[in-house]
């Protein structure tokens, strides 16, 4: 199969054998450049940040995108319990510790958020900065109202026959409520996208995301945002944060940038972006990433 997508993703692969299967990352510029941690989440890959990486080439940084396990290139063992957000998060860490990054700044979007802020809350001394977009890393504060697809994808039974059966992630909220600007999502894209989970058992980890996020405050997904909060609040307060925000988000709502993140990180600056849904990257990427060369630019 051609992985490169009419030359959307030109990058050479690279690989990280981990105690669960194998992951794929690419890992462009110079090698002392500083390094930009490139993290997407559910249902996407690195393949999201094709429009952030040349950039950041250009201006002289690495940037490093990952594809978390059961996504992307990386291996999709038929196997749920593989895909807890604990067992993400150390794979993550595994894969990051063997570069050995200094001075890196992580950009997190929607699952990317927890996985790899956990990370980075373990190593601060490994981290400039954070420049996040949509996403969460906090214990939910009170119990959570899901949409009612992703109340059905959580129902056992119609959650396999929608994700598994039918790809509805896809299809439902990457293709369409997911995006603002849907003429952006091209065949070519929109193959990109299809490729990695062309089968029934190689959708399991897309299913296994939304049946992870917390109902409320207890649980031990809360449990682990609440460690993650609180090292964020220790560790990143001195550091320089900024964050980029599409306010057209139906899962996370300009009330989680005001009430959550810019509680932890009241002195971040804000990019609020009114015409970009949950992917932004696709919606937005020509805002966003001048504001993220600005803060990496930033002393």
């Amino acid at each position: 199969m051609d992985w490169t997508f009419g030359g959307l993703w030109p990058y050479e692969p690279r690989w990280f054998d981990s105690d669960d299967g194998r992951m794929h990352y690419v890992d462009e510029g110079p090698r002392d450049g500083r390094p930009v941690v490139l993290l997407h989440g559910n249902p996407t890959w690195s393949f999201l940040y094709r429009n952030f990486i040349p950039s950041l080439v250009d201006a002289g940084h690495r940037a490093i995108a990952v594809d978390h396990l059961g996504f992307g290139r990386s291996d999709k063992p038929d196997q749920a319990e593989l895909y807890t957000i604990e067992r993400h998060c150390r794979r993550l860490d595994a894969l990051l510790e063997s570069l050995d990054l200094r001075g890196a700044t992580v950009v997190p979007q929607d699952w990317g958020g927890p996985i790899g802020l956990w990370w980075a809350t373990r190593h601060p001394e490994r981290l400039r900065g954070l420049f996040i977009l949509n996403t969460f890393a906090h214990r939910p504060p009170e119990r959570v109202k899901l949409p009612l697809p992703l109340r059905l994808f959580r129902t056992p039974g119609v959650g396999e026959v929608m994700v598994k059966g039918l790809d509805a992630f896809k299809r439902g909220l990457l293709f369409r409520v997911g995006v603002v600007k849907r003429e952006r999502i091209t065949p070519e894209v929109r193959r990109a996208y299809l490729a990695p989970h062309p089968s029934w058992s190689s959708r399991t980890p897309i299913l296994v995301f939304p049946r992870q996020i917390p109902s409320g405050p207890q649980g031990e997904v809360s449990d682990l945002l609440a460690e993650i909060e609180a090292g964020l609040e220790r560790d990143f307060r001195a550091k320089r944060v900024a964050i980029a925000w599409a306010m057209k988000d139906l899962a996370f709502t300009e009330e989680v940038l005001e009430r959550l993140w810019l509680k932890t990180f009241p002195g971040a600056s804000v990019t609020r972006i009114d015409d970009a849904g949950h992917y932004l990257q696709e919606d937005a990427h020509e805002r966003i990433v001048p504001a993220l060369l600005e803060h990496l630019r930033r002393d």
